[in-house]
């Protein structure tokens, strides 16, 4: 067997820099080597159940087993009745359940940690000739454990949080099975590439999915017992008050997962089987905010970026929530960040911290609001001001004033498409001279899923598909060979078929001319009408030409821009 430092740092992959902190740790303060590096993030939980295998010579349970002892009812109504009610009691108090006993008193017993003093000596006083231990994960020993309770008790009901059990939920929140489930379940979204991780109440259990490019995938699930430990060891994480249920809360985590420093912005919002409980992962140290990684095409990108080199006036990003449109903020914002410009942004929250600018963050619950912290940081001269969202009549009055007074404002609006920001700042009650004099340029923004480049293929059918789009001028205009594919999926991408995202771009000139249709009839229709005859093209036009190219698939841009 190799030594523990070749164990770690070439078969579990942990840093060396890591792994000699948490050998000091240990020298100073004692503890399990592994536990330790665990907790320190640098060790991913999933790992144990392989390490503990090598070092003690244990066979791991495998997922065939593991399912099969799940699934067999007939197995535990046996196991019921031949295993003495007292071992099995013994067994569960020292964190080992019972999976197997016959006649000839032969005991299998599974685990996560063989190492526990309690555990050895309980195995030491056995009386049973043949005895075989397993190391499983800590999911599927829960899973285990959860099976064996409700077989042997029935359901357990959910009596929800009292006082009297704070204290008890919060030693479970920090037992060793709780954190490594937890980090087990963000490790494996972070090697997925998920931007979200869902938390449901889900028939009593917690019913676990990751938002992977935009789409919600069904990832695990937690079992009855560990959902409540899990979800209050989110809420003492981010600073949230564990014994209230009943109204949302929100909260902010900074881990460090598999080597990786990650913030986490943690929702907990009351439903109707217990709490819902979201985190969005933030990898600052991975992000570059560049407006020539965003995708869009080189027409549309000369105009912006010729656009955010003006001096004052509204750009206004358009788009349902996570269609990117802070991003691409960002991207414009880092283009302009110069020693001799001063940008402000005002945030509801601050997402990623950006060097050189002075970012606010809006507090609702004491009054500063995005209109009170617009007028603040007027008074503060700067050059370029972004407001994260435009949410009512006052913020969207003092941003378009603020771009007649010499500044250039960056803002976001919730609209399906370019020209219906007009309306909407209509609806809020926006004067039409306001939207004439300040908005310079709108842009509409969706995301699409990019194919995968390893595992994408021809596709005959969506040729056909294309010819009913009546979209033939695309090829000739962009002098564009047609490359249409499909998705298949490969271990590239989770099988999936598709891995990152391009975004998908209506850019939409607001000048004069366009301006002067405000207050007719069919104004949208006209403006779109407009914006066509100008020789831009609209959200499935632009995702259309990016499926020739083989960026994407046309089923991907229809279900995103059709």
């Amino acid at each position: 067997m190799s030594t523990l430092t070749e164990l770690f740092t070439e078969r579990f992959r942990v840093n060396q820099d890591d792994l000699s902190k948490a050998q000091q740790f240990q020298n100073r303060n004692g503890g399990q080597l592994e536990q330790i590096l665990v907790r320190m993030g640098a060790l991913s939980s999933e790992y144990l159940p392989a390490y503990y295998a090598e070092v003690y010579e244990l066979p791991q349970l495998d997922e065939q087993r593991q399912q099969q002892l799940l699934t067999d009812d007939a197995h535990w109504a046996e196991l019921l009745q031949a295993l003495p009610s007292d071992l099995a009691s013994q067994c569960l108090a020292h964190q080992c359940v019972p999976v197997g006993y016959d006649d000839k008193q032969q005991l299998e017993l599974v685990c996560t940690n063989p190492s526990q003093p309690s555990l050895l000596e309980f195995i030491a006083s056995l009386a049973e000739p043949n005895l075989q231990l397993y190391v499983a994960s800590d999911d599927a020993y829960s899973q285990l454990r959860t099976r064996w309770l409700e077989e042997s008790e029935g359901p357990s009901e959910d009596a929800g949080l009292t006082m009297l059990e704070e204290d008890r939920l919060r030693e479970l929140a920090s037992e060793a099975p709780t954190v490594n489930l937890l980090n087990s379940l963000i490790a494996k979204a972070l090697r997925r590439r998920a931007s979200d991780m869902h938390i449901e109440p889900w028939k009593g259990k917690g019913r676990v999915r990751y938002r992977i490019d935009g789409v919600l995938h069904e990832a695990d699930m937690i079992p009855a017992q560990m959902v409540l430990p899990v979800v209050t060891r989110l809420k003492l994480l981010s600073s949230m008050d564990i014994a209230e249920k009943r109204r949302p809360q929100d909260g902010k985590i900074e881990l460090r997962i598999d080597g990786l420093n990650v913030d986490v912005r943690v929702s907990a919002l009351p439903v109707g089987e217990g709490e819902s409980v979201v985190m969005r992962f933030l990898l600052q140290d991975n992000l570059a905010y560049d407006v020539k990684t965003l995708g869009i095409e080189p027409d549309v990108e000369a105009e912006l970026l010729r656009d955010i080199q003006a001096t004052s006036g509204v750009v206004l990003l358009t788009g349902p929530t996570g269609s990117g449109k802070t991003t691409s903020l960002y991207s414009f914002l880092s283009r302009r960040n110069d020693p001799d410009v001063k940008i402000i942004t005002i945030e509801d929250p601050v997402e990623y911290q950006l060097d050189g600018i002075n970012q606010v963050h809006v507090q609702s619950d004491i009054g500063f609001t995005f209109a009170n912290a617009l007028r603040s940081v007027v008074r503060q001269d700067p050059d370029i001001i972004m407001v994260g969202e435009i949410r009512d009549a006052e913020t969207a009055g003092i941003a378009l004033q603020s771009a007649l007074t010499g500044h250039l404002v960056f803002s976001t609006l919730h609209t399906n498409d370019a020209a219906s920001a007009y309306t909407r700042l209509l609806d809020l009650g926006v004067e039409e001279f306001l939207l004439s004099a300040a908005i310079k340029v709108i842009v509409g923004q969706r995301l699409a899923r990019k194919l995968c480049q390893h595992c994408k293929q021809p596709d005959a059918e969506a040729a056909t598909q294309f010819a009913g789009m009546k979209m033939d001028w695309l090829v000739e205009r962009y002098d564009v060979q047609p490359s249409l594919h499909k998705a298949v999926g490969c271990d590239k991408c989770a099988n999936t078929g598709y891995a990152g995202r391009v975004a998908l771009i209506e850019y939409m000139r607001c000048d004069e001319q366009l301006t002067a249709l405000l207050g007719e009839a069919e104004f949208l229709t006209k403006a779109r009408r407009l914006n066509r005859e100008r020789g831009y093209r609209n959200l499935l036009e632009d995702g259309v030409l990016k499926a020739l190219r083989g960026e994407t698939t046309l089923a991907e841009v229809v279900r995103v821009a059709g």
